[in-house]
């Protein structure tokens, strides 16, 4: 069995905050290792147990959960950095445009089921980008929509079935749907992802969703 996956809860309510622990602390594969009632507080504690993961507040005090997340995130090493999902009451929070380029791989409401949290949780452990539910992809468009886009384009010249693939992925397709979708093997999508955010330059899908948004490649609302 693969080790559990260490978890820091970052909240400046402290029912909110061990509510959350508690929760997550009912699942086997989860370990929390340490709470944080601020950004302050979350960056000192990432740097102490370096999680793989940390539940973190978009609005704190003393240190907002955008800023937090930079610092941890800048602090780590590339291959070490924890990944972050950013808590939100409102689910069409100004931050979360920032909260995203911060390097934050996805968004959850507050208010969402216990079963929502622990399949988000272990979609980003594995690496996967926070696109589901479904809201995620409609808040970045939405923000996105609020931002001028780059009439260049794409920084970087991907081939037309990277292109494909990138536009798949921005609309919230697993590899595996994305497989389904093209006839192709998932090992296949799982290497021309790898390929796309490395040539985009980014950590996660979240990221390349963003470019693709704000390059007009994807244009919100549309392609759905």
């Amino acid at each position: 069995m693969s080790a559990p996956v260490r978890i820091v809860v970052a909240d400046d309510q402290e029912v909110v905050r061990a509510g959350f622990a508690a929760l997550l602390g009912t699942q086997p594969d989860f370990t929390v290792v340490g709470s944080a009632a601020d950004g302050e507080s979350a960056v000192r504690l990432c740097r102490a147990e370096r999680p793989d993961l940390v539940v973190m507040d978009i609005r704190m005090p003393r240190m907002s959960g955008i800023q937090a997340t930079r610092e941890i995130l800048a602090a780590a090493a590339p291959h070490r950095a924890p990944r972050i999902i950013m808590l939100t009451t409102f689910d069409l929070d100004e931050y979360v445009y920032e909260a995203l380029h911060a390097g934050a791989s996805g968004f959850l409401l507050k208010d969402m089921a216990a079963e929502r949290l622990f399949e988000a949780v272990r979609v980003v452990a594995a690496g996967e980008a926070l696109l589901a539910p479904s809201i995620t992809r409609r808040l970045i468009g939405e923000v996105t929509r609020l931002r001028p886009r780059h009439s260049a384009g794409l920084p970087v010249r991907l081939t037309a079935r990277e292109t494909e693939i990138l536009r798949l992925v921005a609309q919230g397709l697993s590899n595996a749907e994305i497989a389904t979708r093209l006839m192709v093997g998932s090992e296949t999508i799982k290497t021309h992802v790898s390929r796309v955010l490395a040539k985009l330059g980014v950590r996660d899908r979240v990221q390349a969703v963003i470019v693709a948004y704000e390059t007009g490649l994807v244009v919100p609302g549309h392609g759905d």
